[in-house]
């Protein structure tokens, strides 16, 4: 009989990062220690360089600021942004995991309906584990989870489902909402816990959140580039969503799931909205010819990885979006740069494969 002292050792320990962007001390952790403390931290360091992050003792981490980012990167570190959040995914580019978890600085462990303390990041991997099922909506959701199956009438030939590629969280207490919502809205919390998984469907594209968010690094990272955002750029607050509606075109291409609905973290404070408003402005009204580019958005069937699909689709950035404004144009020429950036970082071994069915 197994020792019960034993404690089990945690999913994916040794294939998992958790990516971490901040400008301030990292106190948060310590609520987050029982679920974190055995997974590897990537914390890329946003605005002062010679500002010292403090880190609780007892996290294995490894921390890059400014300084770390343009050695690394050299001419290249032009595509991560600067003074925002998008810088974080220069951890995902340096990360040699399978998987991500990224979240914010803010986010604190939220609780169940029972009171129980949410493990987010289990919850994530179960979602990466099981597959996902874009092609046919089943209305008890998830059929993978426990307690549910695949509904009458739901064809027999799609209940293999894809891979998952993509689990998106969301949060409890402060919404994710734009800045005229928060105006119209200042009290506004979520309360509502909804104990459900959804795969969001083939064609349908989504409002991505950064804040809670996991991904098979293998499968999809090369398209989690989070923009050209914050210091220098026109445009903020834009860099998850950004980010999504090109994951999301590409994994509609190659066949792979996204995932949207548990685990539930607690968002712990509301950012400025009048100061959000300044960074969002210009995206509001772009949004509008944005997201019916990647809803029109096509790409060819010799675009067989995700590198492929995303330099495909920075072409049509620049095709397609420079008449909305310059700042596409340089968008295309970043989003380009990022997987050249990739590339020299990951380079791809011997024998490597499509990441989809194309």
């Amino acid at each position: 009989m197994a020792d019960a002292s034993i404690a089990p050792t945690p999913l994916l320990k040794d294939e998992l990062d958790i990516v971490i962007p901040t400008i301030r001390n990292l106190d948060f952790l310590e609520m987050w220690r029982p679920f974190f403390q055995p997974y590897h931290l990537i914390i890329v360091q946003d605005g002062d360089p010679t500002k010292t992050i403090s880190v609780p003792d007892g996290f294995d981490y490894e921390l890059y600021n400014r300084n770390d980012i343009n050695r690394i990167l050299g001419p290249r570190a032009s595509c991560i942004s600067f003074k925002d959040s998008a810088c974080r995914c220069f951890g995902y580019m340096v990360s040699k995991k399978k998987y991500i978890y990224t979240i914010d600085d803010d986010c604190f462990v939220a609780s169940d309906p029972s009171g129980k303390k949410i493990n987010a990041l289990e919850q994530h991997i179960k979602n990466l584990l099981c597959p996902s099922t874009p092609l046919f909506f089943n209305t008890l959701y998830d059929p993978y989870r426990e307690g549910a199956d695949f509904v009458r009438g739901y064809p027999f030939s799609l209940r293999e489902g894809v891979p998952t590629a993509v689990s998106h969280g969301l949060w409890l207490n402060i919404p994710d909402y734009d800045a005229p919502t928060q105006l119209v809205k200042p009290l506004e919390r979520n309360t509502r816990y909804v104990d459900a998984v959804l795969t969001i469907p083939k064609g349908t594209l989504f409002p991505m959140c950064g804040m809670n968010l996991a991904f098979d690094r293998d499968l999809i990272g090369p398209a989690m580039y989070f923009g050209l955002m914050g210091d220098g750029q026109p445009i903020g607050r834009y860099d998850d969503m950004w980010a999504g509606w090109c994951v999301k075109v590409i994994c509609d291409h190659l066949g792979l799931g996204v995932k949207t609905g548990l685990p539930y973290i607690y968002h712990s404070k509301a950012s400025n909205p009048f100061v959000n408003l300044r960074k969002e402005y210009k995206g509001i009204f772009w949004q509008e010819e944005i997201i019916p580019f990647f809803q029109n958005a096509s790409l060819p069937k010799e675009a067989t990885t995700v590198q492929k699909c995303y330099i495909e689709l920075a072409k049509q950035v620049k095709d397609k979006l420079s008449k909305v404004d310059p700042y596409f144009d340089k968008l295309a020429d970043a989003m380009v740069t990022w997987i050249e950036a990739w590339d020299e970082l990951n380079p791809p071994t011997k024998g490597s494969v499509a990441n989809g069915k194309a």
